[in-house]
């Protein structure tokens, strides 16, 4: 809790405190259990836990949590139009760890991941991108594969990309539930604290969008 603290203080400094006026911003976190917020309390998932940060930082926005356990791209894909309403500002996709521990065709995952940022812009909501990375004991030829899906995507469609949504917590038995995949509470504040400047970034893209 001591980084959100720190925010909150920190918030009293910002320049753009709630600026926007008006409605806040609305991004939808399209994502599978990491976004969920798996054996954690509402409150304290991903999506929630961004969306104070993001206010501690002066960003007058609300973040809904689109994520489903055991989802992958393809689910994530079929699932779009329901999960993303009308008026969404934005949408941070965070898809792929399902893919990866299933070993599915790295093809399929870039096919899924394309489709879904090509249907959003074609409604024109801009999209972040929270990558992930394969487990190195898939072999070299299926990590290289997947691993350049995330960064491709990003260049093809001028996309902000966070490379790695676990990363400083993966690995981290103190920031992992048992199962050694899921991120705690502590393991999402973690989280939060290293993908925030880039979620800024893109709330200041959604900004001079929506004036």
């Amino acid at each position: 809790m001591a980084f959100l603290a720190g925010l909150a203080v920190a918030a009293g400094l910002s320049g753009d405190a709630f600026a926007q006026g008006g409605r806040p911003l609305t991004i939808v976190v399209l994502g599978d259990s990491l976004a969920a917020g798996y054996g954690l309390s509402r409150a304290a998932a991903f999506p929630e836990t961004l969306e104070r940060a993001l206010r501690a930082r002066g960003h007058d926005v609300r973040l809904v949590n689109a994520g489903v356990s055991g989802d992958t791209s393809t689910g994530g894909l079929e699932r779009l139009d329901w999960s993303v309403p009308e008026g969404t500002d934005g949408v941070i996709v965070e898809l792929g760890a399902n893919d990866m521990l299933r070993g599915v065709d790295p093809a399929v995952t870039r096919q899924a991941l394309e489709a879904i940022v090509k249907r959003l812009k074609a409604r024109g909501i801009p999209v972040m991108l929270a990558g992930m990375r394969a487990s190195r004991n898939l072999g070299p030829a299926y990590t290289e594969q997947f691993d350049a899906i995330y960064r491709d995507l990003a260049a093809k469609y001028g996309l902000v990309l966070y490379p790695f949504f676990l990363e400083r917590v993966a690995g981290d038995r103190a920031l992992n539930l048992p199962d050694g995949i899921h991120p705690t509470a502590g393991g999402v504040e973690r989280i939060v604290e290293s993908i925030l400047p880039s979620v800024e970034g893109f709330v200041r893209r959604l900004k001079a969008r929506v004036g």
